[in-house]
């Protein structure tokens, strides 16, 4: 099949030290419901066994599977799904060797377009994959990222897609949203929007866009992941002006909504989140425990197939 969609043979054993770990950190932090999911996240490297796509958008320090696990333990986290970054294009390698390393804890969303078969598919979702990501964000109507694979691309694959049970990651700018309404209603499967739609800030919570995605999440047409509140240009360590955005998703519909860490962060405009300070903002803007065990637990269980806690 190739080094595209290779998912490594005889690598389905946890991480040995995982299960004591994360059950000493939840407990630590007192804070995190059991089954609490990290629903963003990329694995990077090392860059001498994965190496990047060329050409590509930006080059990330390593960032390998083990750093990852060790930042679940230490946020306490149990589980924790990989988003195929931009760097790496449509070899999903690195993301499928992480899978098969842990296929109790984690799931991943891929990257492809027509290149794959309803049995790659398949394969896929033996190791642990539940998704594919859709790139549409754009900058003066260009792509801004380099490798990505537009919802078009991905549009034959939609019936496999269903069938398995799978979504579509959508990365996007929500002003771009309105545009993509015809698109959007021949997706026959939950549409995830990152990033509460990556609209910095200043345009506002009225912006059409926004209340595009609004109005969805509320209708359940759309989901939202209700991370990377740094890249909607919010101030650290608190990112206030971030938190109408998240008031806003979370009154509409909490019951299609996940958070993530955007670990490690990859090309951020401006500095580098601290990811246990963006988890304690999380929590002190979703003081509800029942809206916290559906953000963190429930619904994260229901999109990308874990098992009931």
């Amino acid at each position: 099949m190739g080094r595209l969609h290779r998912v490594p043979p005889g690598r389905c054993r946890e991480h040995e030290e995982g299960g004591r770990s994360r059950r000493h950190q939840a407990a630590m932090s007192g804070v995190l419901p059991a089954g609490a999911c990290d629903c963003h996240c990329h694995v990077f490297g090392p860059a001498a066994r994965f190496p990047y796509a060329e050409p590509r958008s930006y080059t990330p320090d390593d960032a390998p599977l083990e750093a990852y696990l060790a930042l679940l333990d230490r946020l306490g986290f149990d589980r924790g799904v990989l988003v195929q970054p931009s760097a790496y294009g449509r070899d999903n390698t690195a993301m499928l060797d992480a899978l098969t390393r842990e296929p109790a804890r984690l799931r991943g969303v891929a990257v492809g377009g027509a290149e794959l078969t309803p049995n790659i598919l398949k394969e896929w979702h033996t190791a642990g994959v539940r998704g594919l990501r859709a790139n549409e964000f754009r900058r003066d109507g260009k792509p801004y990222y380099q490798n990505g694979v537009g919802l078009k691309d991905i549009e034959p694959l939609y019936k496999t897609m269903a069938d398995l049970g799978w979504h579509v990651q959508l990365w996007i700018d929500t002003r771009d949203l309105p545009d993509m309404t015809a698109a959007l209603k021949r997706i026959p499967m939950p549409v995830v929007v990152d990033h509460m739609g990556r609209l910095e800030y200043h345009h506002g919570t009225h912006n059409p866009g926004f209340q595009a995605l609004v109005r969805g999440v509320g209708e359940g047409r759309l989901w939202s992941k209700l991370s990377g509140t740094y890249r909607l240009g919010a101030t650290p360590p608190d990112y206030l002006q971030a938190k109408p955005f998240h008031d806003a998703l979370v009154a509409a519909n909490p019951a299609n909504l996940v958070w993530g860490t955007d670990w490690p962060h990859p090309r951020p405009e401006g500095p580098v989140p601290d990811a246990a300070r963006l988890r304690d903002v999380f929590l002190d803007w979703t003081r509800d425990p029942a809206k916290r065990q559906a953000i963190l637990v429930d619904n994260p269980a229901r999109l990308y197939d874990f098992p009931a806690v």
